[in-house]
């Protein structure tokens, strides 16, 4: 097996074409088995090798500044990327990998991301709020733009060294915002924050107020929904439609009462609908499973809502499961993109 894929066996450095290299890695999950997953010195190998490719990028960055060139390091972030999706908790290398996560991004953003401005702002009686926003790199003076709610459980650096090499090149600007930053006072809930940026967004001039989408991950999923639910200046969302709020919801009526009130008629409520074109990512990044996302979906398709559902491929083992992150956030920019304008049509339902 040893040789079989890519990169081991293959030190060519791959290029310094991002394209090139996201292609390659999708091609590498795509190839991938649940026995081979199974097999911890194989394993092992993969996470070695691809964090040989980050080291061999970054060898590259550094030397590319000179002529200003972004791609290598970018490829680099991705190498990393791939490194942790195919780690393991218990994994050794896997203690040192958000660190150089964090020195990379770091390195990336001081010699190629000058524009990448890290902004704070009054966040109600909350204390101030920070995030990174990134501008379009192309189109006119005034570009859609994308909120980034990242999750509790994966650190804001890793969502952007994942979210930036896949945007690279496009119309759309982003803000990126940590899910359990900036904790505070009870009685202001995470929309209210989530709002504050809104208003900040509206107030640049580079965007347009007109065209603002979130995008959640994990936990930043639930929030993303509720942002949706209570804001009609959300133009699309990427989320997880309210199933966790509504799981929680039914889990505490049935421990005070006694009481499943899951034999309902299967709508929602007015007050917990998402009136904006939504799209559901089946599996770790919102939490939701297939069965309970096209059940949602029906739901909203019952209310004349624009609800569309992407199913990633993931390849199960025994302590977990490893996912072509590659397809799927090429698939939900793109899915954005056409949110946006741009002349693309979508199935309801994508399996990648």
């Amino acid at each position: 097996m040893e040789g079989d894929h890519w990169p081991h066996g293959s030190r060519d450095g791959a290029g310094r074409n991002l394209t090139g290299l996201r292609n390659r890695v999708s091609e590498f999950f795509e190839s991938l088995t649940s026995a081979e997953l199974a097999r911890e010195t194989h394993r092992h190998l993969w996470v070695a090798d691809w964090l040989r490719v980050a080291d061999d990028y970054r060898l590259f960055a550094e030397s590319a500044r000179r002529d200003g060139s972004s791609e290598a390091g970018l490829c680099s972030l991705t190498a990393l990327e791939v490194a942790r999706s195919l780690s393991c908790p218990e994994d050794p290398a896997l203690a040192g990998l958000a660190g150089k996560v964090g020195a990379n991004l770091k390195a990336f953003m001081d010699g190629f991301g000058p524009a990448i401005e890290r902004v704070e702002i009054d966040g109600l009686d909350r204390g101030p709020l920070s995030g990174f926003f990134v501008p379009a790199s192309r189109g006119g003076p005034c570009a859609p733009a994308i909120i980034c709610i990242g999750d509790e459980d994966i650190t804001l650096d890793s969502m952007m060294s994942r979210l930036l090499p896949a945007t690279r090149g496009g119309t759309t600007s982003l803000l990126f915002l940590a899910a359990g930053a900036s904790p505070g006072r009870r009685g202001v809930e995470p929309e209210q924050m989530l709002q504050c940026w809104l208003d900040y967004l509206e107030a640049r001039q580079d965007v347009d107020a007109q065209q603002i989408a979130v995008y959640g991950e994990g936990t930043g999923a639930s929030r993303a929904s509720r942002l949706a639910v209570s804001d009609c200046r959300i133009a699309a969302a990427v989320c997880d439609a309210g199933l966790l709020t509504s799981v929680a919801r039914r889990a505490s009526v049935h421990w005070m009462t006694g009481v499943d009130d899951r034999a309902s008629n299967g709508e929602l409520p007015p007050s917990h609908r998402i009136a904006c074109p939504l799209l559901m990512v089946v599996g770790s990044r919102s939490m939701l499973r297939e069965r309970e996302a096209l059940e949602l979906q029906a739901t909203y398709w019952r209310a004349g809502a624009d609800c569309s559902v992407v199913v990633p491929n993931r390849i199960p083992h025994p302590l977990g499961e490893v996912e072509n992150f590659i397809a799927a956030d090429n698939f939900i920019v793109q899915w954005l993109d056409s949110k946006f304008g741009a002349a693309r049509q979508f199935d309801p339902v994508t399996y990648l």
